[in-house]
């Protein structure tokens, strides 16, 4: 498994400890990420009730979708790239609802 595939991994394995419950209290949705290249895949979180569940694959209705590629969804995650300016340059594409995407770096603590 390469180092992106096992931080990718990581990063799915520690959101439900990672989650805002405050930040997600009366939300319900789901987010899927849509991940290319080396160590991407198909993973889907669901926010409900201050909670997150995550899974493998896709989800059939989620409200937003995240693509992007693995090594740069690393780096998001990690700080190491600006979700707005990955947004602006096409690194980062969001389909779905736009409202759930700004409330993304509130729902998960670093």
């Amino acid at each position: 498994m390469s180092d992106t595939a096992a931080s990718v991994k990581d990063i799915f394995a520690q959101m439900p400890e990672r989650l805002n419950a405050s930040a997600a209290q009366g939300m319900d949705a789901v987010i899927q990420y849509d991940l290319g290249g080396d160590g991407g895949g198909t993973y889907h979180c669901q926010i409900k009730d201050g909670a997150c569940t995550v899974g493998d694959g896709a989800h059939d209705s989620p409200s937003m979708t995240l693509i992007m590629d693995a090594g740069d969804f690393v780096d998001l995650i990690g700080g190491k790239l600006d979700g707005m300016s990955a947004f602006m340059s096409g690194k980062l594409k969001i389909s779905g609802d736009m409202g759930l995407a700004m409330k993304m770096q509130s729902l998960f603590q670093a």
